[in-house]
């Protein structure tokens, strides 16, 4: 072993220090090195400065020493990259080119996640015609981390170009070119896509499954999830996130319950983020106790723990115990971050209280006010609004330092349906309307307004500019699961094999 390897043995072993112990440790024994006469591994060194977190001091290092190979100056680019450090790592490989090294498929390899980190198409666009000019755009391994590049920003023209170039795709290059058209929102393609692939991973099964999550896919989402079992794929943390969003979008609670066993049997400890997902699942299907359990049961928990659990608490009309819950975050040492606020005033509007959210609000601007985002003054909004204090609602929208957008006044003008406020709805509405004057919800909601007070000829008037305008209301759609079934329907719905027997039963309800 070299006196550099000896020397950071003991450092490594001593990982518990400081980050700033660690780089004057590192100092030191570089400053050992050199008195030594002894060779230095550059690359070692570097990466240590890596891991002390002392970029400054590896860029400067890889700087005045002129004569580094390829192979180095590649690992180094890498290093850089992994650790966040984008810019450095495109500056790095610039370096490298200025040092007349011709960079191998490798290196570029290791530069294209700093430049799509940093959302660079131009930047993406130089380095593909430098892989052409040298030939290297049909490699396997510089291609895909160029499809990859390509299918993150969402071109989905280069994304498929850079993808025909590529000699012999593999595994990794049809996932990347499936995750560009899943972030096209192009499911039909991605599928026909996804069946013609000569080899499935987990990565690609969890890149379809996610993808199809996010559009809303919820059926064909858990179907691809069970057909990826029959295919004797076993699923690894990064699946049951989305099949459990999936199943409490619905929400399904026997399926979801399902997922829950499965994760039992097949994960020898339940990870964080699968156990987020499992609360948030289970607050969002009305079972909070559940999701307590898994929180408890967590050996590990961070803030999106806690948070999960407030907005469970808030979603199912408790704020009392989402304030109480937060506060137990806090003796707990967490900091609380905007989430957890947004949470804890979403609890508040929606069990009535107005005062508590107000002060909580306050507290926030005046401790926190770089983490304030628009959502909780939107959030403030609502507060009002439910309650009844419209005029406040009014004025705390006319004092924001910014143009509130349509959900703002949107929430403002529910209100004034839940109380009848009539001349603050037709003032809501104007603003509404004057933002987007096709905006049908609003004529909706203004409409009802006028109706539950009773002024059926400014109903008239509402409903007349509507068909005036072709305005058409998007129906609302619901789901109930019946004996691990799901069934989806629509106002006025008569698709279902039982729509007789439903609409019976609904008259039933109703007269009795």
């Amino acid at each position: 072993m070299s006196l550099l390897s000896r020397l950071f043995t003991t450092l490594t072993e001593s990982s518990s220090l400081a980050s700033s112990s660690l780089i004057a440790a590192t100092q030191k024994t570089h400053a050992r090195i050199l008195k030594s006469g002894a060779p230095i591994e550059r690359q070692q060194l570097v990466q240590r400065y890596c891991d002390a977190d002392a970029f400054r001091y590896a860029c400067q290092l890889f700087d005045e020493v002129p004569n580094w190979d390829l192979f180095s100056s590649t690992a180094i680019i890498s290093s850089f990259s992994r650790r966040n450090r984008h810019r450095d790592a495109i500056f790095l490989f610039s370096l490298t080119l200025r040092r007349n090294l011709r960079p191998n498929q490798f290196t570029f390899g290791a530069v294209l996640p700093s430049v799509t980190a940093l959302h660079d198409l131009a930047a993406g666009k130089q380095l593909h015609s430098s892989l052409l000019k040298m030939g290297l755009q049909s490699d396997v391994f510089a291609g895909s981390s160029l499809l990859d590049h390509y299918a993150k920003l969402g071109n989905l023209e280069e994304t498929r170009r850079a993808f025909d170039e590529i000699c012999e795709p593999n595994v990794v290059s049809y996932t990347a070119l499936l995750f560009g058209y899943l972030k096209n929102s192009l499911s039909g393609e991605a599928l026909r896509i996804f069946c013609r692939m000569p080899e499935k991973t987990v990565v690609s099964w969890n890149a379809m499954i996610s993808g199809f999550n996010q559009m809303g896919l919820i059926e064909e989402c858990i179907k691809l999830f069970v057909e990826m079992n029959r295919e004797g794929i076993f699923p690894n943390i990064f699946t049951f996130p989305s099949v459990l969003s999936a199943a409490a979008d619905i929400p399904a609670i026997a399926i979801g319950r399902s997922f829950h066993a499965f994760i039992i049997k097949v994960l020898p400890k339940l990870n964080v983020y699968v156990g987020n997902s499992l609360i948030i699942f289970y607050s969002k299907c009305g079972c909070l106790q559940d999701g307590l359990l898994v929180f408890e049961n967590l050996d590990e928990k961070n803030i999106v723990s806690w948070n999960a659990v407030i907005y469970g608490y808030a979603q199912n009309g408790n704020g009392e115990a989402a304030i109480k819950f937060f506060k137990r975050m806090k003796s707990n040492g967490l900091k609380p971050n905007g989430f957890s606020i947004l949470g804890l005033l979403f609890g508040c509007s929606h069990s009535g209280l107005v005062d508590e959210g107000l002060e909580y609000f306050k507290r926030f601007v005046e401790e926190e006010p770089g983490l304030v985002m628009p959502e909780h003054c939107a959030s403030v909004v609502d507060l009002l609004s439910r309650s009844g204090r419209i005029a406040e609602a009014e004025k705390f929208l006319n004092e924001l330092p910014f143009d509130p957008g349509i959900g703002f006044w949107k929430s403002a003008l529910g209100g004034c349906q839940i109380h009848s406020k009539r001349d603050f709805a037709v003032v809501f509405a104007r603003r509404i309307l004057e933002l987007d004057p096709e905006e049908a919800s609003s004529f909706v909601l203004l409409s009802n307004v006028q109706s539950s007070a009773g002024n059926w000829q400014d109903v008239a008037r509402v409903r007349t500019k509507m068909e005036d305008k072709s305005m058409k209301r998007v129906p609302g759609s619901s789901w109930i699961e019946v004996q691990g079934k799901i069934h989806d329907f629509f106002n006025g719905d008569r698709r279902h094999s039982q729509a007789d027997e439903i609409y019976f039963v609904l008259g039933v309800l109703h007269h009795s």
